[in-house]
């Protein structure tokens, strides 16, 4: 082979895990916001480098952007050559995209090709697959059959959910997608929330592979996770599903969260900080209050009170205002949060999501 063959990206998404290696050719700082699901970064310009370019384009024009960019890029992809791809054997199929499917993938895709591997590349980059993205998230959801785990906070729904998809359920985890737990306490440590473009790719990669046939499990979650945002589609057609309400006694939450939220003791001031945001909605006074708990070591006692105060009416009332039948929604009981009570809460879950 000696040029690389051009794909639309209807094709590409419908044959994408046909390609050996998807290779996204854009900076490092690109990728991360946002990749095609397994793609891996091979930065014919890094950021710096891209940036450089960029300005001697706009200050002395393209023809001398062009010969810089093109002696940096030729450099980097003889890197990118040994450091990546010297062990493929004759047979690797790689799929090369960048921006608009310009330059950058341009240039890597043809020295693969004409090395001897079949590549391809993506029409109009990840700008056609972006907006394929769009457009599928907002068709897709209407298609399936949601069946939304309800429950106050602390009654292990995103265990549960765990549980369901080892069972070979459907399940759509918005929470695991957002590195976040949903509430002002929720941020994981060392686990940054993914970009709003990024969480949307995660979330299509998982719709599109679900079956119409069968119920995909979701738990109720707001319109936002922590600073990403769920995409409006899939949130209508979640609240206009059927709802299973998770039931736990206070303190089987409490226990539950005190050990979920293990990371807070170890940062007190992160979540003095944290709770200092409730202010407004508590008042200053039953905010000391909470603080006091903190530094007199009755962790229980405090997570009791965020439950009974806090969490409980704002998750009651928000389930009232989005889901209009939760009166009539089946309940699951779950006794504790050990492996078998939750592989039984699961199981319940699994035969309400089978009545359809």
């Amino acid at each position: 082979m000696k040029d690389p063959i051009a794909l639309p990206v209807s094709e590409v998404v419908a044959h994408l895990r046909d390609f050996n290696t998807l290779v996204d050719a854009r900076s490092p700082s690109e990728y991360t916001e946002d990749h095609l699901p397994g793609a891996i970064n091979a930065p014919v310009l890094d950021d710096a480098e891209r940036a450089l370019v960029g300005t001697l384009n706009a200050e002395r024009g393209a023809f001398e952007a062009k010969r810089l960019g093109a002696a940096i890029v030729s450099r980097n992809i003889g890197g990118l050559i040994e450091r990546l791809f010297a062990e493929r054997d004759r047979h690797w199929r790689p799929l090369v995209y960048c921006w608009r499917g310009g330059n950058r993938s341009g240039s890597l895709a043809t020295v693969l090709a004409r090395i001897g591997w079949r590549t391809h590349v993506i029409e109009g980059g990840y700008k056609a697959f972006r907006r394929h993205v769009i457009g599928d998230l907002a068709a897709i959801p209407a298609t399936l059959r949601f069946v939304v785990v309800g429950g106050r906070t602390g009654s292990a729904k995103s265990r549960l959910l765990e549980r369901l998809a080892s069972q070979g359920e459907q399940v759509l985890d918005l929470e695991a997608l957002a590195s976040h737990r949903g509430s002002v306490l929720g941020g994981l440590p060392g686990a940054p929330q993914p970009s709003q473009k990024h969480f949307e790719t995660q979330i299509w990669d998982r719709l599109r592979a679900a079956d119409p046939s069968r119920p995909v499990f979701v738990e109720s979650e707001s319109r936002k996770v922590g600073r990403v945002q769920v995409p409006e589609a899939l949130i209508l057609a979640v609240r206009g599903s059927r709802v299973a309400v998770v039931d736990a006694d206070v303190d089987v939450r409490s226990r539950f969260l005190l050990a979920e939220y293990e990371h807070f003791r170890q940062d007190v001031p992160a979540l003095l900080a944290l709770l200092e945001h409730l202010v407004p909605l508590h008042g200053a006074e039953r905010i000391r209050e909470w603080k006091g708990l903190v530094a007199s070591d009755r962790w229980l006692e405090l997570v009791e009170r965020l439950l009974v105060e806090h969490y409980d009416p704002s998750y009651d009332r928000s389930m009232k205002r989005n889901f209009g039948r939760l009166d009539e929604a089946p309940r699951v009981r779950l006794e504790g949060t050990d492996d078998a009570a939750l592989e039984r809460g699961a199981l319940a879950l699994a035969r309400l999501g089978a009545e359809g």
